[in-house]
């Protein structure tokens, strides 16, 4: 049969963009829809027993272009049963929901739903993945035979792999994709959606790129040692020969070994249905298949697929005839090549045949089989797909999982999702990594939030450590970035990262303990980029709860400040390092390096001994002035420029002391705030979001009523105190007259 070639971009006809509906409810329900986001999660669900009179009449009959086309179905699939006696059935023309067959490509039904993840692939795997529940094939090695609507697989939310497949094709090329229903074959992890033994893509570092070695033209290059060709080619040999029992020894051992899977006695056989994503369209790099049970790509060269036997979109239908013994790796994917794929329906008015018998088969056939490969007409124009418009809710589209909540189990991590607000403190998403497979001992919990006020979006937890690291997004009041921490109370460890661009004094990051405070800067003007401090005991006990930063404060033992280096000052001006030993009345000064210096030049300022300090007094003398300088400088060797220096250092000392307690004091707030934060955890509430909203009204109505009722009421008792009181008055008065 010959193949017309596929252009990448080809017009839409009336029919296509008919077919291309794009759903427009966003906030209106039906009752009918609210009781079909309902899912069924019982593990012996009857299919047959579901409600089929409230289905369109296009789902019970069908039409004239229907019954034409699958008369040219069971043509083809006849023809191509007589030419591959040993191949399996195609899977074309199932029955649906209602008992009537259906061709395959009618079933996918393309649509656009209004939603910004749907516009992309991974955003439609993740929904069908999440929204439906997965069931097996009731025969692994023979695909189904029956084919469901995507909008009662909706309905239901569950399906096979071929509900499963079909309903994200319909998505994919609502979206723009080139994509493709693929009937194949695959391991048994894959078909039964056992990921114990893979690695979660969350924790799958990026490949390194390697670097590129610039090789030496002038390193010394030593020769080779001299082997003997003989003694190889025993070597070779000697392998040969040990090689299949070796394998059978090691085939035993896997077998045996404890987490390993056992080989599978239906290898190769196993039905399995997936996606297929051409290149070219939406910008789509390379081809890739997609596994829409975990809604994950994979390379066209992945060891899991094991072979195609046909594939299908809304239009045709191929049937693969390249040899699969190596799997999926060495296919092509070029349909316009009718070696490797028999179409069913040309796109033109050419004649097509099914390809002849090889040269090998035995050429002892009936004339009566040979006169049924005569030429016929395999142009026809694909009816529209008999199913309803797919539509999905908001509602449904923000609550995907299936009673609230979806589990994954991977090799040594558990993953699990919940819907958007179904946790208080706004969880959607947690990741726990253990230490053995038995998943007894855990290692680190990474947390996902989403719609929190606070902006925190991410939390990990080291087990071993218990080191708690929480993430921020841009809008905290406080411009946090980041906070490590194993508890909120003050002066026990914590680094603090900030979005320094917001900051103005350009900090980055802030750690923190009893003992010390390092504080780190980007980008300021006077070049400083780290400053450390080191604190003293205190010299009262009291409780941390009232520690502030006013009220017992820890004496400063010293300040350290580094600085880089500033190009448009000489370098015997430019400070390098500055050290303020409070305690000891020191100050140090050190200087930048020139290009071919060695030993830094320094500046020492210190108390006068034998005198008692007063009020942090310095006084400047020969013999408390400590100079080295590997060059000439006149300023340092003039006393009053000394003087004035020291002058500057003294009012430089005075104000870092009242930075370090705004820092102090600015830390307490911040575990303040944080420890008010998560005890009162707030989620906000999209524009969007039709539920919540609904129910934030409601609430708000409700509480308006309540108030109105007991103001009401009040009022009431107030109009009955005063008949009261006003009567008693009247009783007293006559009474006294």
């Amino acid at each position: 049969m010959e193949v017309l070639e596929e252009m990448d971009e080809v017009e839409q006809t009336r029919e296509d963009v008919i077919s291309l509906n794009i759903s427009d409810s966003l906030d209106l329900e039906t009752d009918e829809e609210k009781k079909a986001s309902v899912a069924s999660d019982e593990p012996d669900f009857d299919w047959s027993s579901i409600d089929t009179s409230h289905l369109p009449p296009s789902y019970k009959t069908n039409s004239r272009r229907e019954k034409e086309l699958l008369q040219l179905a069971d043509h083809f699939f006849q023809q191509y049963t007589h030419l591959n006696p040993d191949r399996k059935p195609l899977f074309i023309h199932p029955v649906n929901e209602c008992g009537v067959q259906k061709f395959v490509s009618t079933t996918v039904r393309p649509t656009l739903l209004p939603y910004p993840d749907m516009y992309y692939w991974s955003g439609c795997a993740s929904f069908v993945c999440d929204y439906l529940i997965m069931e097996p094939l009731k025969c692994s090695i023979t695909p189904p035979s029956s084919l469901y609507s995507p909008t009662t697989i909706l309905k239901y939310r569950r399906g096979n792999c071929f509900d499963f497949t079909v309903l994200l094709c319909s998505l994919l090329i609502g979206a723009g994709y080139n994509a493709y229903c693929v009937h194949g074959y695959a391991t048994l992890e894959m078909c039964s959606l056992d990921q114990t033994q893979e690695l979660c893509p969350l924790l799958r570092k990026p490949p390194e790129v390697p670097k590129e070695e610039v090789p030496n033209k002038y390193s010394i290059k030593y020769p080779l040692e001299p082997q003997s060709k003989f003694e190889l080619q025993q070597k070779v040999r000697k392998e040969k020969e040990t090689k299949p029992a070796q394998e059978e020894e090691r085939e035993e051992e896997v077998v045996m070994e404890v987490g390993k899977p056992k080989r599978d006695a239906l290898h190769g056989l196993r039905v399995h249905a997936w996606v297929l994503v051409l290149s070219g369209k939406r910008g789509v790099p390379e081809t890739f298949f997609i596994n829409p049970f975990t809604g994950n790509p994979h390379s066209t060269t992945d060891e899991c697929f094991l072979g195609i036997e046909s594939i299908w979109n809304h239009r045709n239908y191929w049937v693969n005839m390249q040899d699969c013994q190596k799997g999926c790796r060495d296919l092509s994917f070029d349909l316009s090549d009718s070696f490797c794929w028999e179409i069913m329906f040309s796109e033109s008015n050419k004649r097509s045949q099914l390809p002849t018998e090889s040269p090998t088969e035995s050429p002892k056939r009936d004339t009566d089989d040979m006169q049924e490969k005569e030429e016929i007409d395999m142009s026809f124009e694909m009816p529209l797909s008999w199913v309803a418009q797919i539509r999905v809710s908001w509602r449904e589209y923000e609550n995907p999982f299936p009673g609230g909540k979806k589990v994954i189990l991977y090799n040594k991590a558990k993953l699990e999702k919940w819907a958007a607000y179904a946790n208080g403190d706004g969880l959607v998403e947690r990741l726990t990594v253990y230490a053995d497979s038995e998943c007894t001992e855990e290692l680190e919990v990474k947390e996902w939030f989403k719609h929190r006020k606070d902006q925190l979006y991410m939390r990990e937890v080291n087990k071993q450590t218990q080191l708690i690291t929480d993430h921020f997004k841009p809008g905290h009041p406080l411009l946090l970035k980041a906070h490590s921490y194993t508890s909120l109370e003050p002066e026990t460890g914590h680094t603090v990262e900030f979005y320094h661009t917001a900051r103005f004094d350009d900090l980055w990051k802030r750690f923190e303990n009893a003992a010390e405070m390092t504080e780190y800067f980007v980008g300021r003007e006077d070049f400083l980029h780290k400053r450390h401090i080191e604190f003293d005991e205190r010299e009262k006990k009291v409780e941390k709860a009232s520690i502030t930063a006013d009220a017992n404060s820890r004496p400063i033992v010293q300040i350290k400040e580094y600085f880089h280096r500033n190009p448009e000052k000489p370098v015997d001006e430019d400070i390098e390092e500055r050290i303020f030993m409070v305690r000891d009345d020191i100050i140090r000064l050190t200087y930048h390096l020139e290009l071919y210096d060695i030993i830094a030049s320094q500046v020492v300022f210190r108390r006068l001994r034998g005198r008692k300090k007063r009020e942090d007094e310095i006084l400047l003398t020969k013999e408390n002035t400590v100079k080295y300088q590997p060059w000439s400088s006149e300023k340092h060797k003039n006393l009053f420029h000394l003087n004035n220096l020291l002058g500057k250092l003294k009012a430089e000392q005075k104000k870092l002391k009242e930075q370090v307690r705004n820092s102090e004091a600015e830390m307490l707030n911040i575990l303040m705030v944080r420890a008010d934060e998560e005890a009162n955890v707030k989620l906000s509430v999209s524009m969007f979001s039709t539920a919540k909203r609904r129910q934030e009204h409601r609430a708000t109505v409700l509480k308006e009523e309540q108030k109105s009722s007991q103001s009401s009421l009040e009022s009431k008792n107030e109009h009955i105190g005063g008949e009261v009181e006003s009567l008693t008055h009247h009783t007293a008065t006559s009474s006294t007259m």
